[in-house]
């Protein structure tokens, strides 16, 4: 099973998508975008793509000029019957790959949020078998309205679109089901400045929001990961 997984910026783990990729034996091939590593010119060479999150937005071509070509690469893969994965700006990417408008600086969201299936959702086999409302981390600003043809598969009051499904195996999440507990611990040790700028304050509390529901999200996020894998 060979993977290839995009990075957008450093400090990003694969988390729970890694455990269920090293569970399969997968042969990983992980590119460095942000820092010039190129791009597969198809999808002729891997079974399934990742594209992880990243501090830029979709639409940031004149400082990521690599992105339109992210986006062509994810679209190449779904055209092939492939498994794509996209996380937060990877949702959002293929979103534009596939028609969809990236929405710019939305209603924020950090933290452990509570995430609901849609009617498809609970039939999806990548969410079939979660709760119906699930703990979920979330750290993102923008968004992106469904491409035609996508099926809405959770949601919540903050976010409309928190996942879709394209084709057999495309799927795209606004939330970060790979941030395992020990994942977002790294994130508020590299990136404080980050996280007081999205929720202030947050990181004083930490201890209170690294609890049940956190431990609720690993679940529910390696979950998530081995169906997808699965669909690979």
């Amino acid at each position: 099973m060979r993977v290839a997984i995009i990075e957008n910026m450093a400090g990003t783990p694969h988390g729970q998508l890694g455990v269920a990729l090293e569970e399969a034996g997968s042969d990983l091939r992980v590119i460095r975008a942000y820092a010039g590593e190129p791009l597969p010119t198809g999808a002729g060479e891997h079974d399934a793509l990742i594209v992880l999150g990243g501090e830029q937005n979709a639409l940031d071509d004149a400082l990521y000029p690599y992105l339109p070509d992210l986006a062509l690469l994810m679209k190449a893969f779904g055209d092939a019957d492939k498994a794509v994965m996209g996380v937060c700006l990877g949702s959002q990417l293929l979103a534009r790959a596939y028609g969809g408008e990236n929405i710019l600086s939305g209603p924020p969201e950090f933290g452990w949020e509570d995430v609901s299936l849609t009617e498809d959702g609970v039939s999806d086999p990548l969410l079939a078998g979660l709760d119906e409302i699930f703990p979920i981390f979330q750290w993102h600003r923008d968004t992106f309205t469904l491409p035609p043809g996508a099926i809405r598969l959770a949601t919540n009051e903050a976010t409309r679109n928190q996942a879709f499904r394209l084709g057999r195996a495309v799927y795209g999440t606004q939330f970060h089901f790979e941030a395992s507990t020990a994942v977002v611990d790294s994130w508020c040790e590299a990136f404080p400045a980050s996280v007081e700028k999205m929720a202030p304050g947050w990181l004083e509390k930490y201890s209170d929001h690294r609890g049940r529901r956190a431990d609720m999200a690993d679940a529910a996020g390696l979950e998530i990961a081995r169906a997808w894998v699965r669909l690979i």
